[in-house]
């Protein structure tokens, strides 16, 4: 029997956590043949050499492509946007996949979706129909009508997508590929996180018993130039309540230069007591770092989406998440220092919040390898009502 080949196309540690499940169930599916290229950020050093994760996993890359054109600005982003649309399509012709996935909203999610429409590859799409701030919304409401497959995360995703005229046959609400990872590790996992996590990152060491926040903020590519005073009041707001602190980078998003400039001031004016910095960290202790942490503050997806299922108490600063989906654990702030601070507080007498499967039950993955296996599509597209 022929095995249908799908190919996955990975940009990001985002874009690799948000899929990683679902490339396994399709690797292990005697239907299908994974494809696999990485690409974007994932396969720069600087940003933690995310394809040396996807290895270790036991995932062999196709391909790789260097398409990430330096300056993290609104025109590198829209160029090495281009880029990726000229290295993709020769690609996409050697491999000659019968289906391409593509994960959520980043700039190689455009490239991957147009190149795979213009060569009239069938586009399946994770993570379609939210609603949030930035370009990422655009991004990903433009991906769902080249997309022929509908993967969405949550019941209100599979409504709007729907209401962008998608037939409801080709909409599939199977949750979060990210949530099967969770589900995963928490059962798998006792929690503990080993002293050997600060041999990585740079920074000062502290004990992981103690409370402590996680910070993770990226750019919010329409606000582009307010990066470094939003991350500098986010990390005062921190400093303020003298509590340990782990930060990461920030991602390849326009405004990743101002972010990465305010952390880089940030320690150079020697504030960064008791803070440890990271490019990069796997999923698996990322995961167990939200299950500990005292609160999750930044704008970071992964606060609504696992945080609701871990039970995290998140502050969620600013408007990238605007108006996505989210569980009770959340807050929502200003970027005014006093007010992450004050929110950060109540969190931490908190505590812990009840478990919600908001964005899935743990399943995603080898549903979306299931339906790959048994659906057909025509490429020829109709908009319905």
């Amino acid at each position: 029997m022929t095995r249908k080949k799908i190919c996955v196309v990975v940009g990001s540690r985002a874009n690799y956590s948000s899929i990683k499940s679902a490339m396994r169930a399709i690797q292990e599916h005697p239907a299908l043949e994974l494809q696999l290229i990485v690409t974007a950020s994932a396969v720069l050093d600087r940003y933690g050499s995310v394809v040396k994760l996807i290895e270790k996993d036991g995932f062999k890359p196709h391909a790789r492509v260097t398409m990430l054109i330096e300056g993290e600005s609104p025109s590198t982003m829209a160029k090495s946007t281009g880029l990726g649309l000229l290295e993709l399509p020769t690609l996409f012709e050697q491999l000659a996949p019968d289906v391409v996935l593509t994960v959520g909203d980043r700039f190689e999610t455009m490239a991957t979706t147009l190149a795979a429409a213009y060569m009239n590859i069938p586009v399946a799409h994770t993570m379609g129909g939210e609603v949030s701030g930035t370009i990422d919304e655009s991004i990903r409401h433009a991906v769902t009508k080249f997309a022929h497959i509908h993967f969405p995360a949550s019941p209100g995703a599979r409504d709007r997508i729907i209401k962008l005229g998608e037939l409801p046959q080709h909409v599939h609400m199977v949750g979060c590929p990210r949530i099967d990872l969770v589900a995963e590790i928490l059962d798998e996992s006792t929690g503990k996180i080993s002293d050997q996590l600060f041999d990585m990152g740079v920074g000062e060491r502290f004990s992981v018993e103690e409370p402590f926040i996680l910070v993770s903020q990226h750019p919010v590519t329409t606000e582009y130039g307010s990066g470094e005073a939003q991350i500098t009041a986010t990390l005062e707001a921190v400093r303020e309540l003298g509590l340990a602190a782990i930060v990461l980078w920030p991602n390849a998003d326009a405004g990743a230069d101002d972010i990465s400039r305010g952390i880089r001031k940030w320690r150079e004016r020697k504030l960064d007591d008791r803070m440890h910095f990271f490019k990069n960290l796997p999923i698996e202790v990322y995961v167990n770092l939200m299950r500990s942490t005292a609160c999750l503050v930044g704008n970071s997806s992964s606060g609504l989406r696992e945080g609701a299922y871990i039970g995290t108490p998140v502050v969620n600063v600013g408007t990238r998440q605007n108006m996505r989906d989210r569980g009770d654990n959340v807050i929502e702030v200003s970027y005014d220092r006093k007010d992450i601070a004050r929110a950060i507080a109540r969190q931490v007498e908190h505590g812990r919040y009840p478990m919600n499967p908001l964005y899935g039950n743990g399943t995603a993955g080898k549903q979306i390898a299931d339906v790959l296996a048994r659906e057909t599509v025509s490429v020829q597209k109709c908009i319905t009502y």
